[in-house]
C-alpha cells in the first residue's frame, strides 16, 4: 500500500523518533538546525534511506556520527524532491541508527507563514506559525512525510527572548540560549507516536488564560480574554469525548488562536489545537469546531489514515464524534439538525466539484493529485453520512458508539486503510452480517456524487429554516412587504446559517429580494462569520453590486479557505467585478498564507 503523496519507503526503513533542534530566524524567514531521526531497518542489508523534502536546503548528513553521502532526486511539481541518503554501513533488519540532517527551510516554505510586526494584533513583534497537514512537514525539514509512519519527538527551539514558542507537544520549560543572549530556547517532548503532519510550531508574543484543569488558551494579548470566554466549554467537551471514545492520552489540551490568515477552521495538533479567530462570535455558537478538534485526539491522531486517499477515516469519524458531543451537550434534535446541515454542505460541495468528479469519491485516487487541491467537505460529510446511515441500520446511537470505542481501541497508535475499518466493522457486528451485506459499499466508497442512500433526520429544528427559505423562494415582488424582522425572532444563529445555506442551494434570488432581506433582517450588521459568509455569497450570486466591497473585504480580512475561496470564486463569476476580484487578490497575495494563495490563484486562473 504505497502512499502516492510521498517518496518515502516505510517498507524499507521507518523513522521512530525525532530530535529536532532549530532556530527561528525572523530576518531570513527561515528555520535552521538539525533533525536527528532514529531510523529502524525494516529489511535486511539496508544501505539507503529516502526522505521527502520541498524547498529545503541540506548541508550535511551523518549516520551514527559518520558522514553520509546524500543527493537530491528529480523535483516533482507538488511532492517536492526526494532526498537520497546512502548509509555509510549496512543495517540489518530491526537494527537502528541515528540519521542527523543539517537543514534550512526556505523563506517561501509552504508549511510556514511569517508575519511582520505590522501584520499582528499587537503590532510590536513578528509571528510565525506552521501548518503541516497534509504534506508540508517536508517543507520545513526532510522527513518520511507520510501518515503511514509515526514517531515520537523531542525539540529545542531558539527564539527571540521576548517571544513564546509552542509546539504540538508537552512544554518542558525554557532556558537562555547559550549562543545568543538575546534569545531563549524552549523545550518540548511528544511521547505519543504521531505522523509528521501533526508536528507544529508557533512563535509569537503569546499570552495564556487557564480555562480548565488541562486547558490553557493562547493568543495575542488583544484576543486572549475574548478567546477564553468563547472556548470555555472545552473541558465539558473533553469529558464528554472521553465518555464516548475512551481516555484522553495526550495529557494537556491547549488551544491557540492564530492570526486571521490561518487557512483552516482548526488544526488538531496534539496537545495544542490551532484555531481560526473567525470562531470568535461572542456567543460560543461556533464551538462545534472545538468539539471537532477535540474528537481528533482519538480519530486521526490515535487512529490515523495510512494515506490521504483514506482521509475520510480521520474526518468522517471525527465529525461523527463531534456531533455526538453536540448531541450530549445540546440534545439529540440538535445533533440531527447539525447532521442535516452537513448533508446540505455536501450537496453544495458536489455542486461545486461536479457530480461526476472522481474527487467526490469517498476514497479518491490521489496518484498525481495534490491533496491540497483535492481538499473538500467530501471526506467529512460523505464520511459522516455513511457512519450516520450505519448507526441507523445497526441499532441506533448506543449500539454504534460501542463499535466506535472498540474500533479506537483496536487501531490506536496505528495507521490504517478503509479495508481495515470495514473488516473490523464486519467482525464487530458479526451477528448482523446480513444487514451489512445489503450496504452498497462500492457506491459509498468508489462512486462520485451524492451517497447512494440518505439517512433519516429529525426535522424539528430544520423545519423553521425550510419554511422561511421557501417563503423567500416563492415570493413575488408584490409579496416582499410581508417579510419583517419578526421572521427571525425565534431563530438561533445555527438556524440562520441553515436558512441561508438552503437559499444557496437554489437558483439565485432576484436582486430585489436580497435588498428587501437586508432591509428587514439587516444581515450586514451580523459579524458571526458563518452567517456573514453565506449572506455575502447570496448577495453576490444575486448580482447585488452593493455587496461587492463587503465580500472583497471578508475574503481578504481573514484567510480561512472555507470562506475565502468561495467568496473569491463567486466574485470572479460575477462579470461586473471579475477584474476587481483578480486585482484585489494580486494586491493581497503577498500577505496571504502560501497554500491559500496557491489555491485562490488556481480558482481565479492566475496560476500560470
Amino acid at each position: 500500500m504505497a502512499d502516492p503523496c510521498s517518496f518515502a519507503s516505510p517498507a524499507c526503513c521507518r523513522t521512530r523518533h525525532l530530535y529536532l533542534r532549530c532556530r527561528a530566524d525572523f530576518g531570513a524567514r527561515a528555520l535552521r538546525g538539525t533533525a536527528a531521526f532514529t531510523a529502524r531497518a525494516e529489511r535486511e542489508a539496508l544501505r539507503c534511506l529516502v526522505l521527502d523534502t520541498r524547498d529545503v536546503q541540506v548541508f550535511k548528513v551523518t549516520v551514527n556520527g559518520q558522514d553520509a553521502k546524500f543527493g537530491f532526486g528529480e523535483k516533482h511539481s507538488f511532492k517536492g524532491t526526494p532526498l537520497e541518503i546512502t548509509l555509510p554501513f549496512e543495517l540489518r533488519r530491526g537494527q537502528e541508527a541515528v540519521v542527523e540532517i543539517s537543514f534550512e527551510s526556505s523563506p517561501k516554505s509552504s508549511a510556514l507563514q511569517w508575519f511582520t510586526p505590522e501584520q499582528t494584533s499587537g503590532k510590536k513583534h513578528p509571528f510565525l506559525f506552521s501548518q503541516c497537514q497534509a504534506t508540508h512537514c517536508r517543507a520545513i525539514f526532510p522527513c518520511q512525510d507520510t501518515p503511514a509512519v509515526k514517531l515520537t519527538y523531542y525539540a529545542e527551539i531558539s527564539v527571540p527572548k521576548e517571544l513564546v514558542a509552542l509546539m504540538s507537544a508537552n512544554r518542558d520549560g525554557e532556558m537562555p540560549d547559550p549562543e545568543d543572549s538575546s534569545r531563549k530556547i524552549y523545550l518540548f517532548s511528544q511521547d505519543v507516536p504521531i505522523p509528521c503532519y501533526l508536528i507544529a510550531l508557533v512563535v509569537g508574543a503569546l499570552e495564556s488564560r487557564k480555562i480548565g484543569p488541562r486547558t490553557l488558551v493562547w493568543a495575542e494579548k488583544e484576543l486572549v480574554d475574548k478567546s477564553a470566554y468563547e472556548f470555555a466549554e472545552a473541558e465539558a467537551m473533553l469529558k464528554t469525548a472521553e465518555d464516548l471514545a475512551g481516555p484522553y492520552v495526550w495529557g494537556q489540551y491547549d488551544l491557540l488562536v492564530l492570526p486571521p490568515s490561518f487557512p483552516y477552521g482548526g488544526m488538531e495538533n496534539p496537545c495544542l489545537t490551532f484555531v481560526t479567530p473567525t470562531l470568535l462570535a461572542g456567543d460560543r455558537s461556533l464551538s462545534n469546531v472545538i468539539a471537532h478538534e477535540i474528537s481528533h485526539s482519538w480519530t486521526g491522531n490515535l487512529v490515523t489514515n495510512k494515506t490521504w486517499e483514506h482521509f475520510w477515516l480521520n474526518e468522517g469519524h471525527t465529525v461523527y464524534l463531534e456531533r455526538r458531543i453536540g448531541g450530549r451537550l445540546f440534545g439529540e434534535q440538535f445533533r440531527h439538525f447539525k447532521a442535516l446541515g452537513g448533508w446540505r454542505e455536501l450537496q453544495n460541495t458536489i455542486n461545486t466539484f461536479g457530480e461526476k468528479n472522481p474527487l467526490t469519491n469517498l476514497v479518491p485516487d490521489l496518484s498525481d493529485v495534490d491533496p491540497d487541491a483535492a481538499y473538500s467537505s467530501v471526506p467529512y460529510e460523505k464520511g459522516f453520512a455513511l457512519l450516520f446511515y450505519l448507526e441507523q441500520l445497526l441499532g441506533g446511537p448506543d449500539v454504534f458508539i460501542g463499535f466506535l470505542k472498540a474500533y479506537i481501541q483496536q487501531f490506536a497508535y496505528k495507521s490504517i486503510v478503509t479495508e481495515d475499518w470495514k473488516k473490523f466493522l464486519y467482525s464487530y457486528f458479526k451477528d448482523k452480517v446480513d444487514i451489512l451485506d445489503k450496504v452498497d459499499w462500492n457506491a459509498w466508497f468508489h462512486a462520485p456524487g451524492m451517497p447512494p442512500v440518505m439517512p433519516t433526520y429529525d426535522m424539528t429544528l430544520a423545519n423553521a429554516c425550510v419554511a422561511l427559505s421557501q417563503r423567500w423562494i416563492q415570493a413575488k415582488e408584490s409579496d416582499l412587504g410581508l417579510f419583517s424582522s419578526a421572521d427571525l425572532k425565534e431563530m438561533s444563529s445555527h438556524q440562520l446559517i441553515e436558512f441561508l445555506a438552503l437559499l444557496l442551494l437554489e437558483p439565485p434570488l432576484p436582486v430585489s429580494h436580497v435588498k428587501r432581506m437586508q432591509q428587514v433582517y439587516d444581515f450586514n450588521a451580523i459579524h458571526n462569520s458563518e452567517i456573514r459568509f453565506r449572506w455575502l455569497r447570496l448577495c453576490i450570486k444575486s448580482k447585488w453590486e452593493e455587496a461587492i466591497p463587503l465580500a472583497l473585504k471578508m475574503a481578504t480580512d481573514q484567510g480561512r479557505m472555507k470562506f475565502t475561496r468561495p467568496l473569491f470564486r463567486d466574485l470572479y463569476n460575477f462579470d461586473k467585478c471579475r477584474d476587481l476580484a483578480v486585482k484585489t487578490f494580486l494586491e493581497h497575495r503577498a500577505s496571504m498564507h502560501p497554500v491559500t494563495s496557491m489555491l485562490v490563484a488556481k480558482d481565479l486562473n492566475q496560476d500560470q
